[in-house]
């Protein structure tokens, strides 16, 4: 089986380790039906938006998703997704940890093109300013992670992506397998739990001492997983300790409202390891299965699908890397760019995001900017 991993960071000593393995499974029915040609094809092909607002898009995933077990059932398949192939027209991405080679794969499913992108395995991911301690307010963007964060022998991290406001309440935003995923009290003696610290920077890049670091938000104690389709939590911002504009270094003040997704869409994220990157999507409404771990470098704890994901190009992962995890992802437009999604996982050549509007509707959260 290939893997896909979550992109937060663990740290030795003596090294710091990419973080828990997420591995991809799946399948679907065959359907005898074909997608009949959409008139709103030769728009797309025309520059028209390449969203899942689009119908000749939604048609698209339809089959792929019909599709999906069938083809997650090939060895050496990891997920799939609604893309655009090499001669510009709507297909289904098949996305694999090694090149399948010729005639492994279908040419077609219900009439659509079926075309193989080479991921590589994917890992949910847990600059020099991304790193260091911050002198308070401080920016989101940055290095961080719970305050326990340490466990056998090992300590972890991830980005503090961005704020959000519930309630009348301003929180940080982040993974759930940042800041939350810690169920076992084995490595520490405790659990993650309603109350705790979060502290920037993260224990990683504090060489796991706690004392390092400064608190900057309190746990709400919502787990968004294994029950839910996105990789969520956060903390509410301790007084004085988070810019109440929900800054994100060097991306500045974003909107306080949010875009969908859609292939070829230019996006940007700021994240602990990699700083600002640039780079675009590259598939809509994936599947994919992640494994998760019970702690810091803890054992094996649960395996979740996620439907509906978004793709993104992540050549030589250099749009996100161990430690990204919890990076939001925005347009990328000069001034008040738009929430897209929430980065969790990747691989050295795509990385995976939550659509945004499922993140704010779990949390029942609204973006903070302006």
């Amino acid at each position: 089986m290939s893997q896909f991993s979550a992109h937060r960071r663990i740290l030795t000593v003596a090294a710091m380790l990419a973080a828990a393995a997420l591995i991809v499974t799946g399948c679907s029915k065959k359907s005898t039906s074909l997608v009949e040609p959409s008139p709103d094809l030769a728009t797309i092909k025309n520059g028209g938006e390449l969203s899942m607002t689009n119908a000749a898009v939604r048609a698209v995933a339809l089959v792929q998703e019909r599709h999906t077990n069938d083809l997650m059932g090939i060895t050496g398949v990891v997920g799939t997704a609604t893309s655009v192939d090499a001669n510009g027209n709507l297909a289904v991405m098949v996305m694999t940890e090694h090149a399948l080679g010729a005639g492994k794969l279908p040419a077609s499913v219900d009439g659509v093109p079926v075309f193989e992108e080479v991921t590589g395995k994917i890992r949910a991911m847990s600059v020099a300013d991304h790193q260091v301690k911050q002198t308070p307010p401080i920016q989101m963007g940055t290095s961080g992670g719970w305050r326990f964060d340490l466990a056998n022998g090992y300590c972890c991290g991830g980005t503090l992506g961005s704020c959000v406001l519930k309630g009348g309440t301003q929180y940080v935003l982040s993974n759930y397998h940042v800041l939350e995923a810690d169920i076992v009290s084995g490595g520490n003696g405790r659990v993650a739990q309603a109350g705790d610290a979060v502290v920037q920077p993260g224990l990683i890049d504090v060489n796991c001492t706690a004392a390092n670091a400064q608190n900057v938000a309190s746990l709400s104690g919502i787990k968004s997983l294994p029950s839910s389709n996105v990789d969520c939590a956060i903390a509410s911002v301790i007084s004085g300790q988070v810019r109440t504009d929900g800054s994100i270094l060097e991306v500045g003040t974003i909107a306080n409202t949010t875009v969908g997704a859609s292939v070829g869409q230019a996006v940007k994220k700021s994240g602990r390891t990699t700083g600002l990157s640039r780079s675009s999507v590259s598939g809509l409404n994936a599947t994919v299965s992640v494994q998760y771990e019970n702690e810091c470098a803890g054992g094996n704890s649960f395996v979740k699908t996620f439907t509906g994901q978004i793709v993104v190009k992540n050549r030589g992962s250099r749009f996100l890397n161990s430690g990204d995890s919890g990076s939001l992802m925005v347009e990328d437009v000069s001034t008040h760019a738009r929430a897209v999604g929430l980065l969790f996982a990747g691989s050295s050549t795509s990385a995976i995001a939550n659509p945004i509007g499922q993140v704010l509707s779990f949390l029942g959260a609204s973006m903070v900017g302006n």
